[in-house]
Parts: C-alpha cells; sequence; structure tokens
C-alpha cells in the first residue's frame, strides 16, 4: 500500500504597504480587528487581495505570509483560510484569512513588486527566537534594517 503524496509547504511573500515596523502592522491589524468586533463581523486578521492563490492547498493551515516592511522581510503571520469574496465595486478578490502573532523572521532585503509571490518553504527565512538567535534577536527592528540594508546582517 502506497502513502499518498505529501504537498509541500508553499509561503506567500506580501508588501505590507504603509507600515514602518512589526509593531505598526500589529497595531494596524488590532485597528481593524476591533473595528470588526464592534460591528459583529469576524475579528480575525485579514488581508484583501485581488488575485486567488492557485496553490492554496499547499498553503492554508500550514503556509504562512511573509510581511516585507520597508525594503525588508520581517515578519510572518500563519494563514488559516483563502476565501473568494466580492468587493463592493462588484470586483472579485481574495481574503487571507491570517492567525497569530506576528513572528519576527531573520530579516534579509526584498525588492519592491505588486501584489503577491509565493515562497517556497526551503527559501523562507528562519523565525527569530530570541533565547537562540541572541543579539539579532534582541535588536530593535529599524537597526536590524539598516544592517540589512548595508550587507551587515
Amino acid at each position: 500500500m502506497t502513502k499518498p503524496a505529501v504537498q509541500p509547504v508553499l509561503h506567500l511573500l506580501k508588501l505590507s504597504v504603509g507600515t514602518t515596523s512589526i509593531a505598526d502592522l500589529a497595531a494596524w491589524q488590532a485597528r481593524r480587528r476591533q473595528e470588526a468586533a464592534l460591528s459583529g463581523r469576524d475579528a480575525a486578521p485579514f488581508h484583501v487581495t485581488r488575485m486567488v492563490p492557485s496553490r492554496r492547498t499547499e498553503i492554508v493551515g500550514r503556509g504562512s505570509i511573509y510581511w516585507v516592511i520597508k525594503g525588508t522581510l520581517c515578519c510572518r503571520q500563519p494563514v488559516t483560510a483563502i476565501e473568494p469574496v466580492t468587493g463592493a465595486d462588484g470586483v472579485p478578490r481574495c481574503r487571507l484569512v491570517l492567525g497569530e502573532p506576528l513572528v519576527p523572521v531573520a530579516p534579509r532585503p526584498c525588492r519592491p513588486f505588486q501584489g503577491w509571490r509565493y515562497l517556497a518553504a526551503a527559501d523562507a527565512p528562519a523565525d527569530l527566537d530570541p533565547a537562540a538567535a541572541g543579539d539579532i534577536a534582541e535588536m530593535p527592528e529599524a537597526l536590524r534594517r539598516e544592517l540589512v540594508g548595508l550587507g551587515l546582517l
């Protein structure tokens, strides 16, 4: 008897436009969750994008969205669901339902791009574990980003 093939884990890479730090992204998501809760909607963090990932079975429940903030891949957030939605303008879109928390990752530079990109698990940066990473995890995020930009980290 053969085992069914296990699909590889796949992630998404997305620019966090308008945010300046992981804390800023977390605060923005918290405000949106609070607004949703006050209006009786699902308060799970989410992001709406135009295109639906065709490889969603490789992402949902196993993959993450990796956020690029100010030119640096900084953190990730689990993707718990991908749902088709229609905007108020009638245009079909995609709702990426996200888990918590925002997990800082080993920073690396990332050039701007539009939309989102797939990110193979093998290419994803490691989580920054404060116990294991030592000095890097304890550095202020802005300093990590500056060092990455200079090619020193």
